[in-house]
């Protein structure tokens, strides 16, 4: 999607600082943390949100979902971590484009608000 940041932050149009890449994948640091880690793992196929997600994604989200233990790991989120998927309005989704929040290094609340 042309008009999409995070398609541009994944094609390198927009800098960011990466933390994982691969053909399907792209993982960088979120602009605005909520804890002290605070990474953004997004597809590199433009999906909107989960309301888009199909059949043909089941596979790629799982490879997304099989990932994250990985890219906590190099991050060294071993005292546990959050992930969080946004999806609307209500669900505070501002970017339309799927994404994985994977937040660390602190105590997370719960209710998170």
């Amino acid at each position: 999607m042309e008009d999409c940041i995070f398609c541009k932050i994944a094609n390198k149009e927009i800098p960011s600082k990466t933390v994982y890449e691969d053909d399907k994948i792209y993982s960088f640091y979120d602009l605005e943390p909520q804890a002290p880690v605070h990474v953004l793992i997004i597809p590199k196929k433009h999906i909107a949100s989960t309301d888009d997600l199909t059949d043909e994604d089941q596979k790629l989200m799982g490879y997304m979902l099989c990932k994250v233990k990985d890219i906590a790991k190099e991050l060294d989120l071993v005292n546990g971590y959050r992930i969080v998927i946004n999806c609307g309005e209500d669900g505070f989704q501002t970017v339309k484009h799927l994404h994985i929040h994977l937040l660390g290094k602190r105590k997370l609340t719960w209710p998170p608000g």
